[in-house]
């Protein structure tokens, strides 16, 4: 019984691989976000004489918008792989190693995951009251609301993380 149960728990703790070609899947994902993030950078200079001040500050922050979300993907990759599949031993000497990676545990990347989320909400939000005119009141209304909601879920996973001792 006991080989049994050794066996079971060596299939289980083997199944974490299964994860590996899901963060090979965002690798893909940043890959298509770049061909976007190019497409913007061609368009915001395409039109760089003819669009108004509000027209090219929308186009930045699309750029920005892009950037952090290729920034959470680095995250939620080096951190879920360290964390869930395997050490990446080999890159702990490395000169580009990031300081975070290694440290971020999973609390810290729920912290990480809500904070992107609430600031990525809020760049949506401010490229919509640009653009104000050409949104109904209802539609703004639920963006609004949208990102408050987002923005007290990252506050209350801040205190849940505080009061469990895990805060820094």
């Amino acid at each position: 019984m006991k080989r049994i149960e050794t066996g079971f728990e060596h299939l289980l703790f083997s199944s974490r691989w299964l994860m590996a070609p899901v963060y090979f899947g965002l690798v893909l994902a940043m890959v298509v976000l770049l061909v976007k993030f190019g497409k913007e950078v061609w368009g915001l200079f395409a039109h760089i004489m003819t669009a108004s001040g509000g027209e090219l500050i929308i186009g930045v922050l699309s750029l920005v918008d892009i950037a952090l979300i290729m920034n959470l993907l680095l995250i939620i990759m080096f951190s879920g792989y360290e964390n869930f599949v395997s050490k990446m031993e080999d890159l702990h000497n490395h000169q580009d190693r990031p300081d975070w990676m290694g440290h971020i545990g999973f609390s810290d990347l729920k912290i990480k995951l809500i904070g992107s989320i609430v600031a990525i909400s809020g760049i949506e939000l401010l490229k919509a009251f640009m653009n104000v005119t050409n949104l109904t009141n209802q539609h703004l209304g639920w963006m609004v609301g949208i990102h408050i909601t987002f923005l007290f879920s990252g506050l209350l996973y801040a205190a849940m993380d505080r009061i469990s001792g895990k805060g820094h």
